[in-house]
């Protein structure tokens, strides 16, 4: 059958076919001229009748003959043996059709999924935290809010808060919990709480016996800080400057409890959160100047539409405004 179709067959419509490349979907797109009649295809393949196929679809007979006729036109290929009323697949019928029932496959598990993601009751939401706020906070909150949603899914991701923003834009992430609350013009951010910070010593330390400390007064020592890029750090970085004084770093990590243990160590000092369990070894000052505290907050993309189950979650966290964290 000679073809009436455009398209070179060497070129851009069967990019990827072999390739795992993705085909650019254009006005000369196999793709696109072909998926509407997919569908029609198959069912035909499948009943090898016309009528009956027509009455599955629940389209006129004479419609989906010159649906299946113009497929074939345009592929230039035969794909059915005409034998009165019924039809059979030709070779080249058969192997349009094996490709034509994965792709149909793969379309109808695509479906399912975005649909599953959106449900109300049962969708997911893609959440982003401080691995300071996993050991209790956020196993908190989910439980409390799966209390009136039980079948939510969350997708988590622990990790440090520049990494969280850019999760968020890449579209990784719905929401993420991250300090200080960032601001940014693509962003939207809500503060919800704030968490005072301590200067932990040894308890052999010289000062282990304070319950006080105005921070200037450890200018003299070895800090242990998480690395640069992460929120505490950060925050470190700005409350030694309004103390007077640069921080001497002995040591950049990716974990507070890892901090905390080398502190222990005798290894240095270290302005951190308090710990979810009181750690041996260690002495925590109230620091009383400058004021040691971290804010947390939630930030999304700014015009990025929620899904019902992210709206639930989103709104759920605006709540806890002011009790996020145990107390």
């Amino acid at each position: 059958m000679q073809g009436r179709n455009r398209k070179d067959t060497a070129g851009s419509g069967r990019a990827g076919a072999d390739t795992g490349e993705v085909a650019e979907l254009g006005a000369d797109s196999w793709a696109v001229t072909l998926a509407p009649r997919l569908a029609q295809f198959t069912a035909v393949a499948r009943h090898e009748h016309v009528t009956r196929a027509a009455q599955e679809l629940g389209m006129p007979q004479p419609t989906l003959s010159r649906a299946i006729v113009r497929l074939e036109e345009d592929l230039g290929v035969a794909l059915f043996a005409r034998h009165g009323r019924t039809l059979s697949l030709t070779p080249a019928g058969r192997a349009f059709l094996a490709s034509t029932e994965r792709a149909l496959t793969d379309l109808e598990r695509a479906t399912e999924s975005v649909r599953a993601d959106v449900d109300p009751a049962a969708g997911k939401v893609a959440f982003g935290f401080l691995h300071t706020l996993g050991s209790e906070t956020v196993p908190g909150l989910i439980r409390s809010f799966r209390a009136d949603h039980p079948r939510v899914r969350f997708q988590l991701v622990q990790n440090y808060g520049e990494a969280m923003i850019e999760r968020l834009r890449a579209g990784d992430l719905d929401l993420c919990l991250t300090s200080p609350v960032p601001d940014y013009p693509d962003l939207v951010a809500r503060r919800l709480d704030e968490q005072k910070l301590r200067l932990v010593v040894p308890d052999d330390h010289p000062l282990a016996a304070r319950k006080r400390i105005r921070l200037a007064e450890a200018a003299g020592e070895l800090f242990v800080t998480l690395e640069p890029g992460y929120g505490l750090r950060r925050i470190t970085d700005a409350l030694c400057a309004e103390a007077g004084f640069t921080p001497r770093v002995a040591f950049e990590g990716e974990e507070a409890e890892t901090l905390r243990g080398l502190v222990a160590a005798g290894l240095g000092v270290a302005l951190l959160p308090p710990p979810a369990v009181p750690r041996p070894g260690v002495a925590e000052l109230t620091v009383t100047a400058p004021r040691a505290v971290r804010e947390i907050g939630v930030a999304w993309l700014d015009g990025h539409p929620d899904t019902p189950p992210v709206a639930a979650f989103k709104k759920f966290l605006l709540s806890r405004r002011g009790r996020l964290l145990p107390r």
